[in-house]
Parts: structure tokens; sequence; C-alpha cells
């Protein structure tokens, strides 16, 4: 038999032009579009809701709003995304097993339970703590944060088991319709001219709930029965995620709370101007999102191929990102951050606000952007004791320095910076210590952490 002679001919060309690209093409993994399109319109829907509740409002008013919006971010997904995290997780290793995960969803139905009423009793307990220095005396923010300790449990719950049973599309609907829900409910408040926190603090606590309720319309066979589910199932690493994820929700906002506590008498105003400047400058982090969601494939295609050195070097691409985010986002609210803070908010809101503000708020948000890329990743390296003390250690730097520094907006500014620097150095020299020598299977387990964990602010 005579050996095959390789095809020149045209046709043979082309198709192995085309057998090429087919090898090199990389697919955007399963729910990026739906989850990222459910992300971009919760976070626009955020910023829309603070510019028209802070025109209603006023400086004052909106001081206690953000008291409570610190609060029910920090309670909400701080305490229960671990949670989803866990049943999305053992969900979808049941379902890979051929196993329902009725058994499964319903202990974590009795674990939030059991979390979101100690969190409301405690939140009760504090009542007096938190209206004096906090929400301002306003009882039905008050209200506004219990319900929302319970809403972010039910939605948390739900995102967990839709993504356990690859439900992308009523996940990324789920995203959506809160920001929209609570956008709305804003607009209505606005329009008759309700001028006082209270209800824009119910609207806030409220949206959650609304938004699970439109995500599961129509949904069928997420809970079916299966094997009983041990605790152990559920709880891998539960304790380590739930300390990095409070301890991280606490970082991201404890400027906010840290204003709130130390503005004295007469300074309620600047409680408010500081909030609308601080959530602001996070602007970057819908950009960085964005770019994530087309950068990961290509992280994924070199992990399938076994491609380790390539890929260690996409993930420093990624982490490169991160600092074009920070010299475009510092640079942008040094340029004009004041001038927009006024255009979009008021001139109020920007009276006492000036570049060094804007700036120092953006550069710790883009700090905290690069710290939450390294926890996802040691998270994924099956390091989560270190990305819990990585978080620990900027919580801590944050306390020391606010505390040692003054004026009022400076120490919270300063304490962001030092804090969120601190968590990335941290992290990231256990990433660097962790790379040396994992090996290049894992680099599979670090793109799906990286892919499904989406930075919420």
């Amino acid at each position: 038999m005579g050996s095959e002679r390789p095809d020149t001919s045209e046709a043979g060309t082309q198709q192995k032009k085309v057998e090429k690209k087919a090898e090199t093409k990389i697919g955007l993994p399963e729910g990026t579009l739906t989850v990222g399109g459910g992300l971009v319109t919760a976070g626009i829907a955020a910023y829309g809701f603070i510019v028209i509740s802070a025109r209603a409002l006023g400086t004052e008013e909106t001081a206690g709003l953000s008291g409570l919006w610190a609060l029910i971010f920090i309670l909400g997904p701080g305490f229960f995304l671990p949670l989803e995290q866990e049943v999305a997780r053992a969900l979808a290793d049941r379902r890979a097993r051929g196993l329902g995960g009725g058994p499964l969803v319903r202990r974590a139905v009795a674990l939030g339970a059991i979390v979101a009423a100690v969190l409301a009793i405690g939140a009760i307990a504090a009542a007096p703590f938190l209206l004096d220095h906090l929400l301002e005396g306003d009882v039905m923010l008050l209200v506004g944060l219990v319900l929302g300790i319970f809403a972010f449990y039910a939605q948390h719950l739900t995102r967990g088991t839709l993504s356990g049973n690859s439900r992308f599309g009523a996940y990324g609907l789920l995203l959506g319709s809160e920001g929209i829900l609570r956008l709305l409910g804003c607009v209505v408040l606005a329009v008759i001219g309700v001028s006082f926190a209270g209800p824009y603090g119910l609207v806030l606590g409220l949206a959650p709930a609304a938004a699970t309720l439109v995500a599961l319309w129509g949904q069928h066979g997420l809970v079916t029965p299966g094997p009983e589910a041990p605790w152990s199932e559920l709880s891998t690493h539960l304790g380590w995620l739930l300390a990095g994820s409070v301890l991280a929700q606490t970082l991201a906002y404890a400027a906010i709370v840290a204003v709130n506590l130390l503005a004295g008498p007469g300074e309620t105003d600047r409680a408010g101007q500081f909030f609308t400047a601080s959530l602001l400058t996070r602007v970057p982090i819908l950009l960085f999102q964005a770019v994530q969601a087309a950068l990961l494939p290509k992280l994924a295609g070199l992990a399938g191929a076994g491609k380790h050195t390539e890929f260690k070097a996409g993930l420093r691409q990624l982490l490169l990102l991160v600092v074009a985010v920070t010299v475009l986002g510092v640079g942008t609210s040094y340029a004009i951050g004041p001038w927009a803070v006024g255009v979009l908010f008021g001139e109020e809101f920007s009276a006492t606000l000036d570049r060094q503000d804007l700036a120092l708020l953006a550069l710790g948000s883009c700090l905290f952007i690069a710290a939450m890329t390294l926890a996802q990743a040691l998270i994924a390296l099956v390091r989560h004791s270190r990305a819990a003390f990585g978080w620990m250690a900027g919580v801590v730097t944050f306390v020391v320095v606010t505390a040692l520094v003054d004026p009022l907006f400076l120490r919270a500014e300063l304490g962001f910076v030092a804090g969120a620097a601190v968590a990335v150095a941290v992290m990231g020299s256990f990433v660097i210590a962790r790379l040396r020598t994992y090996a290049p299977e894992d680099s599979q387990a670090l793109v799906d952490a990286l892919e499904h964990e989406p930075l919420e602010l």
C-alpha cells in the first residue's frame, strides 16, 4: 500500500483553514451573556435609583438611606451569597451524577431561614444603636432592613437553585428585574412627591423578593426527588466562604458606614454627599465586568488545552486589566468627579467634595476589584481560608487607618484605599505561592470560578 499524499488542492487548503478556525474558536461559557446582561441592567438601574432618590430626598434624608444601603448589602449578599454558591455547586454535582436535588434544597432552606432569623433578631435588638447612628431615627428604614434580610435570603437561595440547574436565563432575569423593579418603585415615589427616606427603604428591601417571584414564574422541575443530603454535602467550605463574604462586603461599604458613624452634629448632609460620591466612583466595576466576560473564554480555552504557561500569562493579563481600569477610573474621577456629582445629584451633593475625594474613592474601588479577582482565584484553587484571611487583613487595616486619620472624608477614603491595598497584597502573595505549585488541571477550576462568580456591588 502506498502512503497517503497530502491534499495540496485549493479545496484541501480551504478545508484545513476551516478546521484550524474551528479548533481555535472559543465559545462563551454557558450563561455568560444572560448573567452578564442581568448584571449590567442591575448596575445601571441601581445608579438610576440612587440619582432619583437623592434628588427627591436631599442630602440629609439621603444620609439615612445610605446607612440602610450599606447595612442591607453587607448582611444580604454577605451572609447569603455563600449559601447560593454552595447550593449551586452541590446541585450541579448531583445533576452530573443523575441525582435529584430536592433534599439538598430543603437543607439549604432550613439553614438559610435560621441565618435570616438570627440576623433579623439581631437587627431588632440593635435598633436603638442603628436608629441613632445609621438610620437617622427612621423606623421605616429599620423595617426595610428586616424585610431585606429575608428577601435576600430568598433571592440567593433561588439564584443558587437556578444556577445549579443551569437555568441561566432565569438567573439573569432575576438579576436584572431586581434593579428594574427597585428603580420603578423609586420613580413612583418621586413622581408622587415622597420626600422622606422610609418608603424608599421599603422599596430597597422588598425588590429582591419581587424579583425572585418574577424569575420563578413558569419554572418547573427545579426541585426533584433524590437521596437524602447530609449537612457535609452543603457545607464543605461554607464556614470560610461565609467569613470571606461578610468581610468582603464589610470592606466594600466600610467607608460609607464610617462616615455615617463619625459624622458630628450638623454633619448629616455630609453623609449623604459621601454616599452618592462613593457609589458614583464604582462605575469602573461595570466596565471591568464587560471586559472580563470577553477575556475569560480565552483563559478557558488555554486551560482546556493544558497550556499552563499561557494560562498564567492570561491571568496576569486579567490583573493588568485591573490596572488599566484603575488608571481610567482614578483619572476620570479626578478630572470630572465633582462636576459629575453636581450634574447627577444636584449642587448640594457636591458642595463639600473635591477632586481628591473622588480620586481616592475611585482608587479604593479599583483596588477592591483586584482583591475580588484574587479572592476568586484563591477559592478556585481551594484556598478558602487564605481568601478570608486576606479580607480580614483589609478590614483591620481600614479600622486602624480610619482611627488614626482626620478629617471626616479623608479618614474614610484613606481607610478604604489602605484596606483594599492590604487585601490585594495579602491575597496576591497567596495566589503567587499557589500558582508556583499547582497542577495544570487546576486551571479549569480557576476559570470556572471567575466565570460564575461575577462581581456585584
